[in-house]
Parts: structure tokens; C-alpha cells; sequence
């Protein structure tokens, strides 16, 4: 199918010539991982070497050779990180510092240092990291990370959504299985912070795509708010809408702004579509029944710091008028429960994804599946300008 983006090709040389890639392979549907990049999945294709590259790769950071003060954003689908971001929790921010750009800085174990890889083979690599973290309040964390990216077969995916194969449909699938264990001589304890396992995926912005987050009807009383939209500045009212049951977000990548949804709103999936390369993705995600302690990564100290989010979407841009955007991209975001793990206790975390290209009716019918809402629903959510 053509497309105008970039070829899965293209973006595979590129990343071999900077430092190597693995390539996993089931016929066309592919995917591109970085060792460097913490075990990173970089960008996937649904149609060979030739076809659409589904991920946002920053391609002038990556070539400069640059290491970044505060963030490297490398880019790709899937990325692991850890949380807290913010709070008196937090292990982006020192102790005692503000709760500012100036003060953020990404831990170099989730940034720039590489993970080991422990297996490789034809649709899945295996990788694994021994990592030393810090919070705001000084509590120091010994944490095991084994991460295996796995390619999914065709039929796998289509039965893990509950749909038979459509003709027209090219698909990628595939899923990170993230793992931490408390590798220190301490129990991790909530009153002096946990942990979670946060997953990131960057993509290509568009003004022509939406993200859509499904969420559970109900009063805020019992369930919270729909979304929380101020984690940098309310979203303005044209960029984020919620009716018939899911949230709508603007990924056009030109302002700088974020929405979450909580454990007692949030669905086990969420997605994308970009109707100008007819690109629909869906990320599905673990979701433990009955869990709602999730870490909190607001940007000051707060009075729940286990009142956090399950899913989020970041927008980017400028972060001040006149500046440049980290990217630009977008993304989608799943995080796990808090941890709170006895020494040598483990938890998982999956995080799936799966891109689709093909005709808009059968497009169509995967996202009122998945989702519960259509393509022209998502497609006339926001206000296009």
C-alpha cells in the first residue's frame, strides 16, 4: 500500500549505521530494536522492508552523537522507563530540587546506558539490566530488569482482539514483556516510595490524528474524573474531548500537553488513528483486577502520590513560545501497578502494540471492536482547523 512517510528500510540502515539493530521478522511484519536504547522497539512495518515505519526516531539526535542534559529522546514505539516522574517520590528530580524543567533530568539507566542482551531469535530478543535508583525522599533502589520484546503471529493477534482476519489488512503485532525485581536487602515500602514499570511509545504526529482512550461511564464521585488534563497547563478545549464513552486527544505533535486516565476509569487498551496514512494502532496493556495503587507523577508534592494514572498520551511542542519541541511526536504511554516488593519479589508489566493499514471499512470494524468507537467518530471528535 503506498504511503508518504518513511520506508522500514530506510530507518533500519539508519540505526545500523549508529550503533546496530536487531531486526525481528515474521514475512512482512517486522520490527527494529535498539540494545543501546535499553532494549528499545525503535519502529515496526506491517509491509517488509519497503513498507510504512511506524515509529518517530530522532534521527539528528542520534547522528550528532550528542548526550542531552535533561532527556534523550531517541524516540521509538516502545520504551522502558520507570516511575515516579514527579512527587516527593520521584526519581527524575533530586531532593530537594523545584519541580521544574530546569530541575527534570531522566535517570541515566532509563536514558542513555544500554541494556544486555540475553537471548535473540527470529520474532523475539531477550534483554536484561542490573540498575541502582534513587527517589526525592532518599530511598535507594536495587531493581533486576529483564525485558523481552516479542513478534506476535498473525493469527495470535487477531484472536488476542477477538476478530477474524480482514483481507485488506495489513498488521504488525507485537508486545514488551517488562520485568523488575527487588534485587536490594529492603522491602520496598509506600511510605518511602515505590516504584512502577512505565512503558512510552513515540509516533509520527499528524494533523489528521487522534488519539482515543475507551474509559468506564460512571459518576465522578465513584469512578474520579474522566481524565486528568493539567499535567502541563489545562489542554485547551479544542485539543481534548470526552463523550460516548472514550476521551479524544489531538496527536497533531504542536502543543505541548498530556492527559491521564485513573485505575477506576481506565481500559485494559487504547489507540490511534492517523486518517491520512490510514494508520490505526491499538496498545493493549496489563491491568491487574482490583489494583489502584499507581504512582503519581505530577510535578509537585503531593497529598496521594498512589492517586496516579494507568494510561496517559503525551502531545508535543513548543514548551515556550518560540522554542523548539522535543520532537515533535506522540505518545502512548501504560504503566503498572506500584510496586511494593519483598526482597527478591517480582512484577510484570505487558505492553502491546499493533499497527493496521487497509481499507477504512475494515479499518473501520477493527476500532469499533477494540475501542468501541468508529473511525468517523474519531475522525470528527476534534475541531480540525
Amino acid at each position: 500500500m503506498p504511503h508518504s512517510g518513511t520506508a522500514f528500510k530506510d530507518d533500519v540502515a539508519f540505526l545500523q549505521k549508529h550503533g546496530g539493530v536487531i531486526v525481528l521478522a515474521d514475512g512482512p511484519a517486522q520490527v527494529a530494536l535498539v540494545p543501546a536504547f535499553q532494549g528499545r522497539v525503535m519502529t515496526s512495518t506491517a509491509e517488509g522492508p519497503d513498507g510504512l515505519s511506524f515509529g518517530w526516531i530522532n534521527r539528528d539526535l542520534i547522528a550528532s552523537g550528542k548526550t542531552l542534559q535533561h532527556m534523550n529522546p531517541y524516540g521509538g514505539e516502545d520504551r522502558f522507563w520507570m516511575g515516579p516522574e514527579g512527587g516527593q517520590f520521584a526519581i527524575f528530580f533530586a531532593k530537594g530540587a523545584a519541580f521544574d524543567l530546569a530541575h527534570w533530568f531522566t535517570p541515566a539507566a532509563i536514558d542513555t546506558e544500554p541494556f544486555d542482551v540475553a537471548a535473540i531469535g527470529r520474532t523475539s530478543a531477550t534483554f536484561r539490566r542490573r540498575i541502582q535508583l534513587a527517589n526525592y525522599s532518599g530511598a535507594k533502589f536495587d531493581v533486576d530488569v529483564r525485558r523481552q520484546v516479542r513478534l506476535l503471529p498473525a493469527d495470535e493477534a487477531w484472536r488476542k482482539l477477538g476478530l477474524a482476519p480482514a483481507a485488506s489488512v495489513r498488521m504488525v503485532a507485537y508486545e514488551s514483556v517488562n520485568t523488575i525485581t527487588n534485587a536490594g536487602q529492603e522491602a520496598w515500602r509506600k511510605d518511602t516510595g515505590l516504584l512502577s514499570i512505565w512503558i512510552l511509545g513515540m509516533f509520527n504526529p499528524s494533523p489528521q490524528a487522534t488519539v482515543v482512550i475507551p474509559i468506564k461511564d460512571g459518576p465522578d464521585a465513584e469512578l474520579g474524573p474522566a481524565v486528568k488534563d493539567d499535567y502541563f497547563g489545562k489542554v485547551p478545549a479544542d485539543r481534548l474531548v470526552v463523550k460516548g464513552g472514550a476521551v479524544y486527544f489531538s496527536a497533531d505533535g504542536q502543543c505541548r500537553s498530556k492527559i491521564g486516565i485513573g485505575p477506576k476509569r481506565v481500559k485494559p487498551v487504547m489507540g490511534s488513528y492517523d486518517a491520512a496514512n490510514r494508520v490505526l494502532t491499538l496498545v493493549q496493556f496489563t491491568l491487574p483486577p482490583g489494583a489502584t495503587d499507581y504512582v503519581n507523577s505530577m510535578w509537585r508534592m503531593q497529598e496521594d502520590p498512589y492517586g496516579g494514572d494507568v494510561a496517559n498520551s503525551y502531545n508535543d511542542g513548543p514548551p515556550a513560545p518560540g522554542a523548539k519541541p522535543l520532537g515533535p511526536f506522540y505518545e502512548l504511554e501504560s504503566s503498572s501497578p506500584a510496586a511494593a516488593l519483598a526482597p527478591g519479589e517480582s512484577l510484570d508489566h505487558i505492553h502491546r502494540t499493533i499497527h493496521f493499514r487497509g481499507e477504512e471499512a475494515d479499518l473501520d470494524a477493527i476500532a469499533r471492536k477494540a475501542l468501541g468507537v468508529g473511525l468517523k467518530d474519531i475522525a470528527s471528535a476534534l475541531p480540525r482547523k
